[in-house]
């Protein structure tokens, strides 16, 4: 537990100093992830997200772009001010909400409050499997019925994984930043109760990264 403890704060200030040292670092430009989700939300005609993980906010900004309601997450409160700031200046920030908070703890929102989760990379950073079992339970009470989670993590077949400092849990730091690397049947198990509609691999980034977009409904 100490070590979790330890591993989680050192991940915290890591994220703080990089978004410090580096405005912007992801660009403009919103991931390819969150231009799936938006599509598949506007489907079922979602109106209101949480973001988990959010950053500096280049998929939030997106989101709030396309018309949507935004409740923006992140554990780093320098990564939110560059997101509220960039907002402002856009002219949408009445549409972006943010607030600093650790998915190790309870998300703070109301049951059924969201039409859908949006969270790309935030799973498999540096949680235990037994907190990232009850950060989809959290994400599935604040998600209305027939609601949408979309995330993506990097899996067992990445380059990283397996190589680095190993904190145990498939966890794998590189470079200070630490990563969970998902085996598929933790996907299958997180999506227990749920309507997993979709498991799609793609590759991101110079090494490449190699990652899973996973896309689960609950039913109505």
């Amino acid at each position: 537990m100490a070590d979790e403890q330890e591993l989680a704060q050192s991940q915290r200030q890591h994220w703080q100093d990089t978004y410090a040292a580096h405005p912007g670092m992801y660009g403009e430009k919103p991931s390819d992830p969150a231009v799936h989700a938006a599509s598949a939300f506007g489907v079922v005609g979602v109106k209101k997200v949480l973001e988990l993980g959010a950053g500096h906010g280049r998929d939030a900004l997106f989101f709030a772009r396309e018309g949507l309601t935004v409740q923006a997450t992140d554990f780093s409160p320098v990564g939110l001010e560059q997101l509220r700031d960039a907002a402002r200046s856009e002219g949408i920030g009445q549409r972006v909400t943010t607030t600093v908070h650790d998915v190790r703890e309870p998300l703070p929102l109301p049951d059924a409050s969201v039409d859908a989760v949006f969270a790309h990379m935030l799973l498999c950073m540096a949680l235990s499997t037994k907190e990232i079992h009850a950060l989809v339970g959290d994400v599935r009470r604040v998600l209305r019925p027939g609601g949408v989670f979309v995330y993506t993590v990097r899996h067992t077949g990445d380059a990283h994984h397996g190589t680095g400092t190993a904190h145990g849990d498939d966890i794998f730091e590189h470079g200070g930043f630490a990563v969970h690397f998902f085996p598929r049947e933790l996907v299958d198990a997180l999506a227990d109760g749920w309507n997993l509609q979709e498991v799609h691999a793609f590759e991101e980034g110079e090494l490449p990264r190699r990652l899973w977009r996973v896309t689960q409904t609950l039913s109505r």
